[in-house]
């Protein structure tokens, strides 16, 4: 059965299943916008995910997307779009927020073309169609946030492939921010820095030296949590952020000053 209640906002979050995504999710559905995730591989966690939204009283569904296969998105946008009118009694969205990622930690010595490849396609190319082939169901006057991280501005050896990446999505974002200003949609980067996810195999959260030694690095004296970018996100996606467009904002608190 679903749920067509009409709904005043609609986010659509890639990699909404764990993590950073999860808590994006939760905090836009604790200010009454409604969720359309996706998740690639984890169903079970992403259907729990919905299960927390929809306990805010809002709307949810989550929908199946590799975001590192273009060849994917023409359908996934079809799926998606009998989605928004289904579930939500829409035939749009308000926001959209690229968070969908992967992490690899290697030397730059030894990082391998298909590493490099691999980030690409997830990191850049995907987000980069996915947005231009998604661009129809965004409102006028809406808004897009890309995900890139702190690693663009200092470094951490063994992360240039993925820095690199996420160098390009802060360019692209200025890039889409002029293009669609036509349309008032705003376009943003969010930056986080170190964060107790289970990114690059988890060791910032799971290792408690390692997770020590960043928070020395970090003003605000510990390490990033979820809940700390997914609190971010619910204000710059707020209705005191529109007139802030093609910016990097950076939520690290105050990382390698």
């Amino acid at each position: 059965m679903t749920d067509t209640t009409q709904t005043s906002k609609i986010a659509i979050i890639t990699g909404a299943s764990r993590g950073l995504g999860r808590s994006m999710a939760l905090h836009l559905a604790a200010q009454g916008v409604a969720i359309l995730g996706t998740y690639r591989s984890r169903e079970a966690d992403a259907q729990a995910v919905a299960a927390e939204i929809r306990s805010h009283g809002v709307p949810a569904a989550m929908l199946p997307l590799d975001t590192g296969d273009t060849s994917t998105f023409p359908a996934f946008a079809t799926t998606l779009t009998a989605t928004l009118r289904d579930t939500f009694g829409r035939s749009d969205a308000d926001f959209l927020v690229n968070n969908a990622g992967i992490g690899v930690y290697t030397p730059f010595a030894d990082t391998t073309e298909e590493q490099f490849d691999d980030l690409i396609r997830v990191q850049l190319k995907g987000p980069y169609f996915l947005t231009q082939t998604l661009l129809p169901l965004i409102v006028d006057g809406g808004r897009i946030l890309n995900v890139s991280t702190g690693l663009t501005r200092f470094t951490t050896p063994g992360y240039s492939a993925y820095a690199a990446a996420k160098g390009a999505i802060e360019v692209l974002t200025r890039y889409q921010a002029k293009e669609l200003g036509t349309r008032r949609i705003t376009v943003n980067t969010i930056a986080p820095g170190v964060i107790e996810t289970d990114f690059a195999g988890g060791h910032a959260r799971d290792n408690a030296d390692l997770n020590r030694m960043l928070a020395g690095t970090i003003s605000l004296g510990r390490v990033g949590l979820p809940d700390d970018i997914g609190a971010a996100v619910a204000t710059l996606l707020g209705e005191g952020s529109g007139w802030i467009t093609g910016q990097r904002i950076e939520v690290s608190g105050g990382q390698n000053l």
